[in-house]
This record gives structure tokens, C-alpha cells and sequence, in this order.
């Protein structure tokens, strides 16, 4: 006989899998480059692993490809060890591809990988194309251009020259607003290139204070130290220092052995040369590449939460109450003056962020892995530059294109132009940040920015997204609801990295903006290591949104006591509530 908590588990659990069960199927929709250009090989497909041609850099036989998208649809990892042809290298191995069955399996929480989707990508001929691809062959020329700079330009002749060759692209010299970016005639500026789209990316330095911001441990470190308590252990926000001017993949037979799959990376594995003992501040857009080459995807969030928890940061007003957190509010919010002899911990405390903001990682990843092989397969930079450099030919030889690779090359003739100065060889190729170039998956949707969304919108869900960033001699800094006499900072990392200083922030930065900017920065750092487009960005970011969202309604219907409403501010600056019933 079935007692009455079995059978209240079992209800919970029906009414999560009714609440997934209503919610809409979407269509999964690519551009369409896939089978538009599939008679030139597929030249606008991501092809890396399969065999190129040393001529024209596309795959050498058609049916190749032909056998790698059947391996997809199939789903069984067998195939593309047994069906798909490879090339082999002439010396050491070759690398994988990354999980590409991931989006075929099935999860018992939050959204199904598939019951997701992505907008179409930009497709080659458009201006929104050729404009992201002159982004990430800008990011690539100011890799090694202080952050300092990034919020005032006017010192910094390689990034007001990138700025210049932007607003001079016929797309930014129209005007333009797509995926909510919005961009007046030639208007970019050192305080809105290269950022993110969220409330509060644009305001302030261009790092999220929790990339550089430890917490204040009395006798062991302070706040500028970098060092965030981890337990008894400790993490250092300081990164290995990479060789200034260290770039890859700009000679033609280098890209091409990457395209082939080949095993590139020598001793500093994965491929970068660091300058040994050396750490420091994230301090270039190129030790931000090094931070998203090696991180653990969810660390940068993990360190985000426990910085907040360290520093007392109140939890979301809608269930303060049950958190322990009663006291982090200031009198008349709605403390009604009874003791709390009951606070949260493995319920509605730190250990439960903690677990829950790893935990929906992995369906981010899952779900990442869907677009990637199943729906959109959309080619990396590295291999975009390929086509470019190569444009004369392909046109030439291949009538599909119509022009439009010459057009894409024409609309960003200086940005292309710089780059071809800035390679050794005089190539178009995009210089990369590591020695593999992109990983062994697909460019759309990007891994990194669907966990970005998702481990940020728990963050957003749990802690109270209205606080500011304050500090004042009796508290020390932390978020929390401003008070007389409070100061504003505003962190950075200066002297090339060995230290923070705080410049004081003209607009205080909020939670909820930090926050956003930290998906930002995590997100585009591998833009700026030459592996994402701004697109991949955008979306994938809102993806992973919409996936945490979906655990967190359905974890909330397992709660049967003390109702709480969480109030959960979206990437695109509406509110989403989830609420225990």
C-alpha cells in the first residue's frame, strides 16, 4: 500500500512533468547556409575534423560532410567513429569532436535540450554578419589593450582606430538595431564597443566587478587581495600571464592543419605560452581569453556566489524571511519584528544556491549541444576568415555565392585591410588566442554564454537584484540598500595587472547590472579569443535564461510550505515571477 508522502513525491512530480508538458514546442529554424551553399561544398557549414583542400580551404569531398550530418541526425557516438572520414595527421593526434549526441538526450528537470530554440543566425550576405565578423577581427587587433582603456579611449590609438573602422562599416554607417542592440550612425564610443546587450553592461568599467573582487576575510585578506573564500581554501581571481602578441592560425598551412582537426597544442597545453610565475589581474582582453580557455564554465558564477553570501548580500524580499536573510533589510521592509529562530541552509540558503547554480550547467550544455549539431551547425571565425582570405577564388570557382562573399569582404574593407597588415603573411585569417583555434563543436550556440544565462538568472532569482555596490568605513564593501554616507566604487585592474584600485563609479553599479555584465564578459572573453560571433552571444545567453527560469518553476511546485514569489530580472530588463503554490 502507497502511504501518503510517496504519493505526494509522485504528484510533485506530475505536476512538473504536466508544467513541461504545456509548455510550447518551437519550431527549430537555421538560415538556411547549410543547404544554400552545399553545392560549394558547404563551405558556410562547420566542417573542422573533416578533410580540406589545401587550395581552396573548403572539405575535399562533399560526401564527407554528407556522412558527419547523418553521424547527427542519427545520434549514436559509433557513427562518427566508424561512418565519417577523417584525415590523419603526419605527426601526433587528432582532436575530438566535443559530445556532438549531448542534445538527444533526456532530462528529468527543467526544459528538454530540444524544448529550446535559437533565432536563425545572420547568413552570409548580410550586413549583421559582416558587421560580427569585423568585431571579432577588431577584438583579435586590441587583444593586448588595457581594460583602463576600454572606458576612455582617448590614449589608446589601437582601440580608437578599431572604433573608427567600425563606425566606418556600411552597417554601423546606416545605423542599425538588431537582437536589441542599438547602434545610432556611426556612434560607438570606448563605453559601448564590444559590450554586452542587458541592463547595466554599459555602465561603469568594462569588467564585472566579480571578475576581479575577492572578499574581506579579517586577518587573512581584503577585497583587493582578489582572494574569494572557499571554505577554508581560498581562490585567486589572478590569471597566468600569456605572451604579449602570442596569436595563431595567420599562416595558411598553420589554419588549415587546425581545420583538419589536427592536434596543434604543444607544451603549454591547450597551445599558450605563458610567461612563467607570472599572474595577474584580468588586465587585456587577451588574459580574458586565457580565463574562458581553461575555466570550469560555471566557476565565474560559483565565485560570484560565494563572494555574495561572504558578503551578506540580502536574498530576493519575496522569501527573505525563510532565508535568514530577515536581518539584511532595513526597518520597514517588511521585518515584522518577531524573532527568526528558523533560517535557510539546505533550503532557501547558501547551500542551496551553491548546488543550484552548478546544477543547471549541465542542461545549459545540453541544450547548447542541440543548436550546435542538430539545428544550426554554423561555421566558427576562424573558418568565416578562411572564406574571406580565399573569397577571389571561391567566388570564382563556386557561382553559388553570388557575390556574397566579395560583398562581406567589401563591406569591412579596412577592418580586413588592418588585418592583413597586422599578419606577418599578409594574410585575411583571423589571428586567434590559442594554438587549437576553436573547439571540436559547432559556433551556434555557444556553451559558455547558455551557461552564462543560466547560472546568472539563479543568481538574479535568489539575491536582491536591487541593491548597489557600496562601501563605507564601518561595513567594508558589499551590495546591499544604500545608507547615508555610503560610497559608490568602482573597481579595476591597473598597473598591468598587479593591483586593483577603485576610480569610483559616476552611476552606482547595481547587482543585477554586475551581474549581467559578468554573462557579458564571460561570454564575449571567448569572442574575444576569435572562437564566437555577437550572435552567439545574444542567444545563447537568453537560451540559458529560459532554462534556469523553467527548473526554478518547477523546483518551486515541490515546495508545499511558506509560499514565496521570486522576482527574476530578464536579460532583456523584464521581470519574470516564480512562485511557490
Amino acid at each position: 500500500m502507497t502511504d501518503n508522502r510517496t504519493m505526494g513525491a509522485y504528484n510533485a512530480r506530475l505536476s512538473a512533468a504536466d508544467a513541461a508538458l504545456k509548455r510550447p514546442s518551437p519550431d527549430q529554424i537555421s538560415n538556411g547556409d547549410e543547404q544554400k551553399y552545399s553545392g560549394a561544398k558547404y563551405a558556410m557549414s562547420f566542417t573542422k575534423g573533416l578533410c580540406h583542400d589545401k587550395d581552396s580551404g573548403l572539405i575535399s569531398h562533399a560526401p564527407h560532410f554528407s556522412a558527419f550530418r547523418q553521424a547527427i541526425d542519427d545520434g549514436f557516438v559509433d557513427a562518427f567513429n566508424n561512418r565519417v572520414p577523417v584525415p590523419t595527421p603526419p605527426t601526433g593526434g587528432r582532436r575530438k569532436w566535443e559530445a556532438p549526441t549531448a542534445g538527444v538526450v533526456y532530462d528529468l528537470q527543467g526544459p528538454d535540450a530540444q524544448a529550446v530554440t535559437m533565432a536563425p543566425a545572420p547568413e552570409l550576405g548580410s550586413n549583421e554578419l559582416s558587421f560580427e565578423m569585423a568585431e571579432v577581427y577588431e577584438l583579435a587587433l586590441v587583444r593586448d589593450c588595457p581594460f583602463e582603456d576600454f572606458n576612455n579611449t582617448s590614449g589608446n590609438a589601437a582601440l580608437n582606430a578599431s572604433i573608427g573602422r567600425l563606425n566606418a562599416t556600411d552597417y554601423a554607417q546606416d545605423g542599425f538595431e538588431n537582437r536589441d542592440r542599438k547602434v545610432e550612425a556611426g556612434s560607438l564610443t570606448g563605453q559601448t564597443v564590444f559590450r554586452g546587450s542587458s541592463p547595466g553592461v554599459e555602465v561603469g568599467p568594462y569588467l564585472s566587478q566579480f571578475m576581479l573582487i575577492g572578499n574581506d576575510i579579517p586577518g587573512l585578506h581584503s577585497l583587493t587581495d582578489g582572494q574569494i573564500a572557499y571554505g577554508a581554501l581560498t581562490i585567486d581571481q589572478r590569471v597566468p600571464v600569456a605572451k604579449n602578441g602570442d596569436d595563431y592560425m595567420t599562416e595558411w598551412n598553420d589554419w588549415l592543419a587546425v581545420q583538419n582537426g589536427f592536434d596543434v597544442r604543444g607544451k603549454g597545453d591547450p597551445g599558450q605560452d605563458f610567461e612563467e610565475g607570472k599572474k595577474r589581474f584580468i588586465y587585456t582582453p587577451r588574459d580574458l581569453a586565457t580565463y574562458v580557455h581553461f575555466d570550469a564554465l560555471y566557476e565565474a558564477y560559483l565565485n560570484a556566489c560565494l563572494i555574495l553570501l561572504a558578503m551578506n548580500t540580502p536574498f530576493d524580499p519575496g522569501f527573505a524571511t525563510l532565508s535568514g536573510m530577515r536581518a539584511s533589510f532595513p526597518v520597514g521592509s517588511g521585518d515584522d519584528g518577531v524573532p527568526a529562530n528558523a533560517g535557510g541552509f539546505a533550503l532557501y540558503g547558501g547551500p542551496h544556491i551553491l548546488t543550484l547554480v552548478t546544477e543547471v550547467a549541465t542542461r545549459a550544455l545540453k541544450a547548447a549541444r542541440y543548436q550546435k549539431f542538430n539545428n544550426h551547425l554554423r561555421l566558427r571565425p576562424e573558418a568565416l576568415s578562411g572564406r574571406i582570405h580565399k573569397a577571389a577564388h571561391l567566388e570564382k570557382h563556386y557561382p553559388q555565392f553570388c557575390g556574397a562573399l566579395n560583398a562581406t569582404r567589401a563591406g569591412i574593407a579596412d577592418t580586413v585591410k588592418a588585418v592583413e597588415d597586422f599578419s606577418a603573411s599578409g594574410t585575411a585569417l583571423l589571428p586567434m588566442a590559442f594554438a587549437e583555434g576553436s573547439p571540436m563543436h559547432p559556433s551556434y550556440a555557444a556553451g559558455h554564454a547558455t551557461v552564462a544565462g543560466a547560472c546568472v538568472t539563479v543568481l538574479k532569482a535568489f539575491f536582491d537584484t536591487g541593491t548597489v555596490f557600496v562601501t563605507n568605513k564601518d561595513h567594508g564593501a558589499t551590495f546591499r540598500h544604500p545608507k547615508s554616507g555610503d560610497k559608490c566604487p568602482a573597481y579595476v585592474s591597473t598597473h598591468h595587472g598587479k593591483s586593483l584600485k577603485d576610480i569610483g563609479a559616476d552611476c552606482p553599479l547595481t547587482l543585477e547590472g554586475e551581474l549581467n555584465k559578468l554573462a557579458a564578459n564571460i561570454s564575449i572573453g571567448r569572442n574575444m579569443a576569435g572562437v564566437h560571433y555577437y550572435s552567439d552571444y545574444y542567444d545563447s545567453l537568453r537560451m540559458g535564461e529560459e532554462i534556469a527560469i523553467g527548473m526554478l518553476e518547477e523546483q518551486a511546485l515541490c515546495y508545499p510550505t511558506d509560499p514565496f514569489v521570486m522576482s527574476v530580472p530578464t536579460f532583456d530588463g523584464e521581470v519574470v515571477r516564480i512562485g511557490a503554490r
